[in-house]
């Protein structure tokens, strides 16, 4: 709160002329207005009071109107002075309201810069989506527990799906990140894999993503089986011997080497046969940072 000082009442007198200056705010400055139940204050310090036209006076103190409030001075304040005061307190509380609105909002992954460039080598058995031969290459990793990743699954894949996948422009690839602290999205990656072969990863995908009404539990993890048609003795079995503990490792592994810690992250680069060089993109971004990088890949030479 640089700038914003209050030298000339002790903190308890500043206390009332806040609890005045909140009422200022929520009062309607009509005259007939209802005045507000007076707040207890110390003995020492005379209480706020609120008034719509007058203006008492003592010989101990004064009062300054401010809006529909009349605050009593101590002896030997200004009414400049005050005012001062009251603008000050007023920026005070204006300040700490923006922070709790800002603490109330979840916290957002941030997109990284378009200069944080990352290469990383093309891998076999991945889950691609899109023609082979695309000039661009968009890679996700991403946690079936995470509400970002599921952001970005309703807000930006399907915009990306139409105008640049299926156009033939981009090929998509699904990896796996399942965070610590999401205690059900290993399995979920597990699971997604195992109806991979039964040929219905992405089904399962889109199924686990796009309902955020259940936790990802082994139930539900077997309903989204039925659901999209799978042979459920052995997806079950699959399930039980853990298949693909080693390929999701490896995932987990590949993204620390890129220094990626955080779903969902994307590195967008050139299609080619062993490595592919690109940005790192982290972060539920909005489509239009999609769009904009994958434009400057394909019209670069």
């Amino acid at each position: 709160m640089t700038g914003l000082r209050v030298r000339l009442l002790p903190v308890v007198v500043c206390s009332v002329l806040y609890a005045a200056v909140t009422v200022a705010q929520s009062a309607p400055a009509t005259s007939d207005a209802a005045p507000p139940k007076a707040t207890p204050t110390p003995a020492s310090v005379p209480p706020a009071k609120t008034e719509a036209k007058t203006e008492k006076t003592s010989a101990a103190s004064k009062t300054v109107k401010a809006e529909s409030v009349t605050i009593n001075m101590p002896e030997g304040m200004t009414k400049d002075q005050a005012d001062a005061i009251l603008n000050e307190l007023r920026q005070i509380r204006q300040l700490l309201e923006r922070q709790q609105n800002a603490e109330a909002q979840p916290a957002r992954p941030a997109a990284a810069p378009a200069s944080d460039k990352v290469k990383m080598s093309v891998g076999t058995g991945w889950y691609a989506m899109g023609r082979d031969d695309a000039p661009v290459t968009v890679v996700e990793f991403t946690d079936y527990q995470c509400p970002f990743c599921r952001r970005f699954q309703n807000d930006s894949f399907t915009q990306l799906k139409k105008d640049y996948i299926d156009t033939g422009k981009v090929r998509f690839v699904s990896r796996d990140l399942p965070l610590e602290f999401h205690p059900n999205a290993p399995a979920a990656a597990m699971a997604a894999r195992c109806a991979g072969e039964q040929h219905k990863f992405w089904e399962m995908r889109d199924a686990m993503m796009l309902d955020t009404a259940t936790d990802l539990g082994p139930d539900s993890i077997l309903k989204y089986g039925q659901k999209v048609g799978l042979d459920m003795a052995a997806f079950g079995g699959c399930l039980k011997d853990k298949k693909y503990t080693t390929a999701i490792q490896k995932d987990t592994t590949d993204a620390g080497a890129l220094g990626i810690s955080g779903t969902p992250s994307f590195v967008i680069g050139k299609t080619a046969k062993d490595e592919i060089a690109g940005v790192r993109i982290v972060g539920a971004v909005p489509y239009t940072v999609f769009d904009s990088t994958i434009k400057d890949l394909l019209s670069s030479k």
